[in-house]
């Protein structure tokens, strides 16, 4: 059905509707909106929404509350912007009209302007003295959990209690969910529980819904088994906020229970749940259970399904099954995305698989996959991991669109293979259009330690504190000591430590205290132990790198009690909370 049939049609019936007076005098108003409701239901794209809205001008209806609040519903849904063009020539807005404005932005891309929005109702209220309803508080609240505006939500929760809306199960929900999401978990249990016998099936979802973004899957777990023995009817996002929290645990004995319970109510007839199975089998190990689901769904028509059964493949190392997998699923006629690859891409760059990772990337350009920021990032990643680093490279300059773990990756790569000055140019690009963060000047700090680069790492590790805000780890720290030792540099160690107001950091002093022992710095050794006795309680370990130190340097530790020999420090030393040191393996594809 043509464009012009469709806008001609819906001109000639509400011509027939708007122009006949007397059809108006024999026929009542109410049939009049209903009618006007029918021809806006039927408007599939804003075009037509807009031709209505120009005939509701003509006949003089845009300034009748009910169809112009209609018409505000039906445009919100389809063009919050449309709306807005609509409700800004509104001059005296009711209640109605706000709400349907606000609950069109919690689901838009705009949710920071239903806030403002709802800061002028506020106002609007006052003057009109009209007030809010239940539906403006979920709105708004719906809007603070998209934008986590926690203040801004808990001043909403605030005005809710005063006008005595917390009291809706619907605006309690909202606040449930607005908590879970923020980060407030214990808030969002203690409204729960204030709930009582008034808690719905919504409630329960909402608050392990709340637990599961907190990754405490012990408790969705439990509380669904409160839920159930309380004899509630348990709901597809009720089994599906489980599964993911199995997915996640080691309850695999419940997941079973609870597929068979999903077959006894036909749950697994939904596709959702027939997918979050097959990925919590994956995850754990139990393929034949994941293939035997997927074997028995009827349409397979979704790539999420497939992606998750090609993930489990992917996780016990049954590499070959998941590329026959995505030939199976070429066959019918579905086109792989970038998720489908980026597992199996994962897989090659651990296990050394060279051939098959190039097999993929010949599939990418194959089918012309566009190269996303995941699929481009896992290429360069396979490449690098693999020693081919100008291929990595040209993958990375094919790229349009990169984020910071494109161009960590990129740097990492450059590092690993001793390419410092490169990686560090490569950072330098990187600030201009990119945030680093801080795996990134962990990759840069590694491969100016192996390539020399003093001063380079230096002024990096002072950006990164300085100029990013970020706190360095343990592994940054033995990084730049690493550098700096290897040029006999841990004098300047000191003083840029010294420098960057990381007295209280115990972690830094303690590394620069063993790379003392390493390099039989005696001179130093004694000022690094005097700053870390003003951090913390002296130790055993912090006494054997000093002893260490003098012996490395061919000296006999000063006389004392504090003093001991390195073999008497070694038994006051607990190396039993230690953990065993894997041994470590790599793996490399040899050609046959």
């Amino acid at each position: 059905m043509s464009k012009r049939y469709i806008n001609t049609r819906l001109s000639k019936k509400f011509k027939l509707w708007s122009t006949n007076r007397r059809y108006y005098t024999t026929i009542s108003s109410d049939h009049h909106h209903q009618k006007l409701i029918s021809l806006l239901q039927s408007c599939k794209q804003t075009s037509q929404t807009a031709q209505i809205h120009g005939l509701m001008i003509k006949a003089g209806l845009d300034h009748v509350p009910f169809p112009l609040s209609k018409l505000l519903a039906h445009s919100s849904l389809q063009d919050i912007s449309y709306a807005d063009s609509i409700f800004k020539n509104v001059k005296s807005p009711n209640i109605y009209m706000f709400n349907v404005m606000l609950r069109g932005y919690s689901i838009s891309d705009e949710p920071k302007t239903g806030i403002v929005l709802f800061n002028r109702m506020r106002v609007h209220g006052r003057i009109q003295d009209f007030l809010f309803d239940q539906f403006t508080y979920v709105s708004v609240l719906k809007c603070c959990a998209c934008l986590v505006a926690c203040w801004t939500g808990i001043g909403v929760h605030s005005i809710a209690l005063k006008s005595g809306f917390d009291l809706f199960l619907n605006v309690k929900n909202s606040l449930l969910h607005f908590y879970g999401v923020c980060g407030g978990i214990e808030d969002a249990h203690r409204l729960f529980v204030e709930l009582g016998d008034r808690k719905d099936l919504v409630s329960w979802n909402i608050l392990m819904g709340g637990y599961l973004c907190a990754s405490k899957f012990d408790v969705v777990i439990d509380l669904f088994t409160k839920l159930y023995g309380d004899d509630f009817s348990v709901s597809v996002t009720t089994v599906l906020g489980v599964l993911s929290a199995i997915g996640e645990s080691r309850y695999v004995s419940l997941a079973k229970c609870l597929h068979m319970f999903c077959v006894k109510v036909g749950f697994l007839l939904d596709l959702n749940v027939a997918t979050s199975l097959i990925s919590m089998y994956g995850k754990h190990g139990f393929i034949d259970s994941a293939r035997q689901i997927f074997d028995e769904t009827d349409v397979k028509n979704d790539v999420v399904l497939w992606n998750c059964l090609i993930d489990g493949y992917v996780n016990i190392g049954l590499l070959e099954e998941a590329v026959e997998l995505i030939r199976s699923m070429e066959q019918s006629r579905l086109k792989p995305n970038s998720s489908t690859l980026v597992s199996l891409l994962s897989a090659c760059s651990a296990s050394g698989a060279l051939a098959l990772g190039q097999y993929v990337h010949d599939y990418v350009e194959e089918l012309q996959l566009k190269l996303d920021v995941v699929l481009g990032t896992a290429l360069i990643d396979m490449y690098a991991k693999s020693g081919l680093l100008e291929k990595a490279t040209d993958v990375f300059d094919k790229m349009e669109n990169k984020d910071v773990k494109t161009w960590t990756a990129m740097i990492s790569g450059l590092g690993v293979h001793g390419q410092a000055k490169r990686a560090d140019l490569l950072f330098q690009r990187m600030e201009e259009q990119c945030v680093p963060n801080e795996v990134t000047f962990l990759a840069v700090l590694s491969s100016c330690s192996h390539g020399g680069l003093v001063m380079e790492g230096i002024s990096c590790f002072r950006r990164m504190v300085t100029v990013y805000g970020l706190n360095p780890k343990t592994e940054h720290y033995g990084c730049l000591i690493d550098l700096l030792g290897r040029a006999g540099l841990l004098e300047e160690a000191y003083d840029l430590m010294k420098e960057l107001t990381l007295e209280r950091d115990a972690t830094a002093w303690r590394a620069l205290l063993g790379a003392c022992r390493v390099y039989g710095k005696v001179d130093l050794v004694g000022r690094v132990k005097r700053e870390l006795d003003n951090i913390c309680d002296e130790h055993p370990a912090d006494l054997l790198s000093v002893s260490g130190t003098y012996t490395t340097a061919g000296m006999i530790p000063p006389n004392g009690d504090k003093w001991e020999s390195e073999a008497q420090l070694m038994k006051k030393v607990d190396f039993k909370q230690s953990g065993k040191k894997e041994a470590g393996i790599s793996t490399i594809e040899l050609g046959k």
